[in-house]
């Protein structure tokens, strides 16, 4: 081939290749932002930690809604968690996404009327979304901007949750009983914001199982933020499984890797999904949910599809 003609399709090749990935990046951009945050999903999980001869106790594990109120899939979408027929519910924070949402939110969870339930707080239960340049979350978790944030009705929410009949765990510890076993549980405020006080919950634990006493139980510990020192104080607490959210399992994950980012301390490899923490020779089962919603400001999920977990709480195994 002459020189000339060398040189003249090395532009136009060049050209395509550019095109080509532009048209990639357009395609996964319009993935990420109008299919994936509606791709919803219910994973399921199995934990053996209940007395042995137990009868066993479903979980629906519900994190990280982000309610906008014009979500009206999501909301359809809740409302039909009905199916997995739940006999607990946990709710690790982050339920609220704007100043408006509670009205419906506490409409779709109205189906959930009477099953027993614990729920934690994140931080925004408290102040509405802000928006944050995603690059800075490579640089490590999240900080306030200085803008005043907004307040959310954080009140009217635990009335909400009050009334279907679950129980505040921030920063104190609570139980019930579920199917003939007392399910004792301790949780903290958001510690993504520092709101955590594990002296209060230490105290709270005491007085729970003096209350109890020595009857067969199992131990939930819930945060909404999975920070290693939780973690590691729920292990020493005695939490027979952990249950967080906060992550958005990374919120963008390479296909078949791990989440870029986790917004707090958490190993990536443990930004969602079930995993074990260890913690001075004792191992306990962690869940991390990557969370039913998003930001208003961050709309886009990509290998991070929006989920609910149903976990399946069984006696432990003999021997």
């Amino acid at each position: 081939m002459p020189q000339e003609a060398t040189l003249a399709a090395s532009p136009r090749a060049l050209g395509a290749a550019i095109g080509g990935v532009l048209a990639a990046g357009a395609a996964a951009a319009a993935y990420a932002t109008a299919v994936e945050p509606r791709a919803f999903r219910v994973r399921t999980e199995t934990l053996h930690v209940l007395p042995r001869g137990a009868r066993p106790i479903t979980v629906l594990h519900l994190a990280d809604i982000h309610l906008a109120p014009w979500q009206t899939d999501k909301l359809d979408w809740l409302a039909g968690l009905t199916t997995t027929e739940p006999d607990l519910i946990v709710n690790t924070g982050d339920s609220l996404g704007h100043a408006a949402a509670l009205p419906a939110l506490a409409d779709a969870l109205r189906v959930f009327q009477g099953v027993p339930g614990f729920f934690v707080h994140g931080s925004n239960d408290v102040y509405g979304p802000e928006y944050k340049n995603p690059l800075r979350y490579f640089g490590g978790p999240s900080k306030p901007s200085g803008s005043p944030p907004k307040r959310l009705d954080t009140a009217g929410l635990e009335r909400a949750f009050e009334d279907l009949g679950w129980l505040n765990l921030n920063n104190t510890a609570r139980a019930i009983e579920v199917r003939g076993t007392t399910v004792a549980a301790f949780g903290v405020a958001d510690a993504h914001r520092h709101w955590d006080r594990l002296d209060q919950t230490e105290t709270a634990i005491s007085r729970m199982r003096k209350a109890v006493g020595d009857g067969p139980r199992v131990t939930l510990g819930v945060t909404h933020a999975p920070y290693q020192r939780i973690l590691n104080a729920f292990v020493d607490l005695g939490a027979d499984a952990i249950l967080a959210g906060h992550t958005h399992g990374g919120q963008v994950r390479i296909p078949g890797g791990h989440a870029l980012v986790t917004n707090c301390d958490i190993p990536r490899d443990q930004a969602s999904g079930l995993s074990r923490w260890r913690h001075e020779g004792r191992s306990v089962p962690l869940n991390v949910s990557q969370g039913i919603g998003a930001s208003i400001y961050a709309p886009f999920r990509l290998g991070t599809p929006p989920e609910a977990v149903v976990v399946s709480l069984q006696p432990r195994d003999i021997g």
